[in-house]
């Protein structure tokens, strides 16, 4: 007899799975974030990446796969989670007001070569929210990754994801996936002579 801790682990590994295989539902999504990643690359801009919580941790993961590798070697790409400054984010909060402390950054770096990905569970997220406004004043390719009810950061952005999920967990789950899938297919058409490694 399956115990209920069991069936428990067994009914969120099924959950999660079947959110994962629903992302092929949204290729559409995923290839139009490539393809402004790719344009946005090829232009000599930045990616911007920012998020709260779980997704500060993925926007400072993608960073490094740009920056770093993800499967090639290859030129390093410019990527920045605008997450990792501790003074400036509490300087930015207490000054001024936490909603603020993506927005300042964005408004001080970003310009219309670069794009600013904005990354929120919940796509409600204020201080997300204001730095996608500002990337669009700044006249920035403005990308998000949300969950199914992300509509609120889907409208400010050029190209978004949301994740057929409504759950945070599956969403998150769904968006490192989505997340890994970006990050081959930029190299791939990027660096088309290079061979990826495993």
């Amino acid at each position: 007899m399956t115990s209920p801790r069991r069936s428990l682990l067994q009914d969120q590994i099924t959950a999660s799975a079947a959110t994962l295989t629903a992302l092929a539902g949204h290729l559409d999504a995923i290839e139009a974030i490539v393809d402004r990643i790719v344009r946005c690359l090829g232009a000599h801009g930045t990616l911007y990446l920012c998020g709260n919580g779980g997704s500060a941790a993925d926007a400072e993961h993608v960073a490094a796969e740009f920056v770093g590798r993800f499967l090639m070697e290859r030129r390093p790409l410019p990527a920045v989670a605008l997450t990792c400054n501790g003074p400036l984010l509490t300087a930015i909060g207490n000054d001024y007001d936490y909603a603020d402390v993506f927005a300042r950054q964005v408004r001080a770096h970003a310009t219309s070569r670069d794009c600013v990905i904005g990354i929120s569970t919940s796509g409600k997220s204020p201080n997300v929210l204001k730095a996608l406004t500002e990337a669009r004043a700044a006249g920035a390719t403005t990308i998000g990754m949300t969950g199914a009810g992300g509509q609120q950061l889907a409208a400010l952005c050029d190209a978004c994801l949301l994740v057929p999920a409504t759950h945070t967990p599956r969403i998150q789950e769904a968006q490192l996936l989505a997340w890994h899938l970006i990050c081959d297919l930029v190299d791939r058409t990027m660096f088309p002579n290079q061979t990826p490694g495993h």
